[in-house]
């Protein structure tokens, strides 16, 4: 029914949270729960490092596919309130209609595959398993680490 993100971002598809005739005190508590979930993932993925300050920076945003565009469309309005110079999206499949949505939203789209049959992400890949809390924080540590200046010894 919708998404959010950081800086009380909050995406709903207003089509299907009409067609199910949710309540709006349903959608705020589902909204409250994931946003308890989305601040044990950022806790866990990036510990007591601060948020990588965008401002005037290239952002891209990347992910698996686009269906209905309600965590994208989130992910680009928190990028967007932090004022980037340019937010990329690149995604190798997306619904064709979603993808003509969202290249008025960003500054460039690159989409591989745009099917008009779209069905779901998953659909589209051989393998479609999840990546695990514990795998994404191993590689955001392992980012950081890389990110790190080296110290030379004499």
């Amino acid at each position: 029914m919708g998404a959010i993100a950081s800086g009380g971002v909050r995406v709903l598809n207003e089509d299907v949270v009409q067609m199910l005739a949710l309540p709006k005190e349903v959608v705020n508590r589902v909204a409250a729960h994931e946003q308890h979930e989305l601040e044990r993932r950022e806790h866990i993925y990036r510990g007591d490092w601060p948020a990588y300050d965008i401002h005037d920076r290239i952002v891209i945003l990347v992910d698996d596919g686009i269906a209905t565009g309600a965590t994208m469309r989130a992910a680009a309005s928190a990028v967007r309130k932090q004022h980037p110079a340019r937010t990329i999206i690149a995604v190798p499949v997306a619904a064709s209609a979603t993808c003509e949505e969202f290249a008025a939203e960003v500054d460039e789209l690159v989409c591989v595959s745009r099917p008009e049959a779209f069905f779901a992400v998953g659909f589209w890949y051989e393998h479609f398993s999840q990546t695990s809390d514990e795998e994404v924080r191993r590689l955001l540590e392992q980012a950081r680490h890389e990110q790190q200046p080296v110290t030379l010894q004499k």
